[in-house]
């Protein structure tokens, strides 16, 4: 019963993925991914850390329910959404789907999903970040569910192979894992996430072995030790040269022993993932392709195509109820 079921699962999530298509949008309306572009752009002007928060937000997302932007809504008196849940409290970009959706229902009303905005939104600030350019199917809709206690996402101390769980249960493989890692080429950590590392590794009142002494010496500076907390929670970049542009930096740092978290370290050093992870260090394009590639095949996880879902008039809530009719 276990395998039929799975097989029932796999062959719904291709089904409904075969669905996207690029340009979904050219005739309902022509305008959407640009409209989304210049919104994009304007913030990046500013703000050039929006590359890493349309990334995480893409990613968790698409990790919970699938991609129905479900992490858009916002909680009620009576009902926690999955904003609201502890890993998505510092998920952040909220703003600019907000803008993005206005500009798009005042050019094409009820017809462009949020689902849609993130996944477009997170590809623009990807390339204006040094990333790839790339194509993205759209035709996804807004799911009409959000449960904070349904989300459960990879820590950052886990396993490769525990991690690798939580990806093949997406449809998503240990490479795909590997190189949607690399995000981290962007991204931030608060030190709560990772100071363990710093004194007390695996509860061994030593700092991790595996980090590089001179890294561990600075960021013990700047998160404060055992014995000297600090009354904040300060944030380190992952990527400790490139901070803010997509490439494979990210890959050179972790073989060198200065990964930040211990999932990052542990990509260098476990046997499951480490050839990959010496390929992308040492080719660029490599890493461009494939992280142009993983970010298409997230973004088809799970999704609501056809007449599933809807499309939100207001990403951070569901749309009305339509009355039934009366009968008799």
């Amino acid at each position: 019963m276990k395998i039929i079921f799975f097989l029932l699962s796999f062959t719904i999530f291709e089904l409904s993925s075969a669905q996207l298509r690029v340009g979904f949008y050219s005739s309902s309306c022509p305008r959407a991914e640009s409209i989304v572009k210049q919104v994009v752009q304007k913030r990046f002007r500013t703000d050039r850390s929006i590359t890493a928060a349309l990334l995480r937000m893409h990613f968790h997302d698409c990790f919970v329910r699938g991609c129905d932007a479900s992490i858009l809504i916002d909680s009620t008196k009576s009902k926690s959404s999955e904003k609201d849940a502890g890993p998505n409290l510092t998920v952040r970009g909220f703003e600019l789907i907000d803008e993005a959706k206005r500009n798009l229902e005042a050019a094409c009303p009820s017809s462009v999903s949020c689902a849609d905005i993130i996944t477009l939104a997170t590809r623009d600030a990807v390339a204006l970040a040094g990333g790839p350019a790339y194509n993205v199917p759209t035709g996804r809709r807004d799911g009409q569910v959000s449960d904070s206690s349904e989300v459960n996402l990879p820590g950052p101390s886990l396993s490769i192979s525990d991690a690798a769980q939580f990806f093949t249960a997406k449809g998503l493989t240990l490479n795909d894992m590997v190189v949607l890692l690399g995000a981290h080429t962007v991204g931030v950590a608060h030190c709560g996430f990772f100071r363990d590392r710093l004194f007390d590794f695996q509860g061994r009142g030593k700092p991790d072995p595996t980090m590089d002494p001179a890294l561990a010496a600075r960021l013990l500076r700047i998160c404060g030790t055992q014995s000297r907390p600090l009354n904040r929670d300060p944030t380190i970049f992952l990527d400790q040269n490139t901070s803010f542009i997509v490439d494979k930096q990210f890959y050179n740092q972790i073989k060198s022993g200065k990964g930040i978290m211990q999932i990052d370290q542990e990509l260098a050093l476990d046997k499951l993932s480490a050839p990959l992870v010496s390929r992308l260090a040492a080719n660029d394009a490599l890493f461009q392709q494939s992280f142009a590639n993983a970010m298409i095949k997230m973004g088809r996880v799970e999704v609501l195509v056809g007449r599933a879902g809807e499309i939100r008039k207001n990403c951070r809530v569901f749309n009305p109820t339509k009355p039934k009719g009366r009968t008799g």
